[in-house]
């Protein structure tokens, strides 16, 4: 069985990530992440291993970030200064990363969980089904509404980006 310090240093970065993409605020992570290895600390000797590690890892991030979000909504905080200064980043894919968290932003939990382990981890339906506990049938209608949704932030966020080229006289191509 592998110990705690191996298994946190191993995949501290994939749950830090997950977390993100399960849509904690990054002021959140390193706190949401703490909960995570928590968890992972207290439970790891009735762990089967019959499993990945990374399936019971997300599960958890899952969990955590299901409570954060519904505790989120009666949370009042002061901004400023709470987060690292931030490496710069071109313009270019500034702007996609932003595209990229409204569109999870606007997906239901459940759609965001399938989305990204499937279009960001690269799992596929068999391998999120047992993760999430549903059938693989559930992970593909989630997957096509995450998708429609995906899109349909994408259209909203071009058309409004048109408008805005031709309020300014540019022209539009």
């Amino acid at each position: 069985m592998p110990e705690f310090e191996h298994i946190y240093r191993q995949h501290f970065a994939f749950v830090w990530r997950s977390l993100l993409r399960l849509g904690v605020p990054r002021s959140d992570l390193p706190d949401a992440t703490q909960d995570v290895f928590l968890v992972v600390h207290r439970r790891l000797a009735e762990f089967d291993f019959r499993s990945r590690i990374t399936t019971w890892l997300y599960a958890i991030s899952l969990r955590i970030a299901s409570n954060r979000r519904r505790a989120a909504a009666h949370r009042y905080e002061v901004f400023g200064g709470a987060e690292p200064p931030a490496e710069a980043e071109s313009p270019h894919l500034e702007e996609k990363r932003a595209m990229l968290e409204q569109a999870l932003d606007a997906m239901t939990l459940d759609q965001r969980a399938v989305f990204t382990l499937f279009e960001l981890e690269g799992m596929t339906g068999d391998q999120i089904a047992p993760l999430l506990d549903v059938p693989t049938a559930t992970v593909h209608s989630r997957l096509r509404l995450a998708r429609e949704t995906f899109r349909r932030v994408l259209a909203r966020r071009r058309a409004r980006e048109r408008f805005d080229l031709g309020r300014m006289g540019e022209r539009i191509t």
